[in-house]
């Protein structure tokens, strides 16, 4: 059975998740990202075809080197899929964040 990968599946590995942290800022070949990682290459390699199929990486050849760089545009899913949590913790840190404030502010009356 063939099972096609998800992007969510993609990023539940720390390894594939700092592959992307990686090629977010320039492409890279299979090469340079191996070298960043104390796996065997093949190891790697796996990774980036996971990441290729989860669209979360594209290839581009120049000359003999396949470089992958960031599909910025198929993370948005995952963006979107945070964003409810990402307002709700930041609406639960605003409260607290306000009674922090309203507590000092009582206990500078004190004073």
């Amino acid at each position: 059975m063939n099972l096609r990968r998800d992007v969510f599946q993609a990023i539940a590995d720390p390894t594939r998740r700092a592959i992307l942290l990686l090629v977010a800022s320039q492409a890279m070949t299979a090469g340079a990202i191996a070298a960043n990682f104390d796996t065997a290459r093949p190891t790697v390699s796996k990774h980036l075809q996971i990441l290729t199929e989860c669209e979360l990486l594209k290839q581009e050849q120049n000359g003999r080197e396949i470089y992958y760089h960031l599909n910025a545009k198929n993370m948005k899913a995952v963006a979107d899929f945070l964003e409810p949590f990402r307002e709700m913790w930041d609406d639960r840190f605003n409260k607290l964040e306000a009674i922090m404030k309203a507590k000092i502010q009582e206990d500078q009356k004190k004073k």
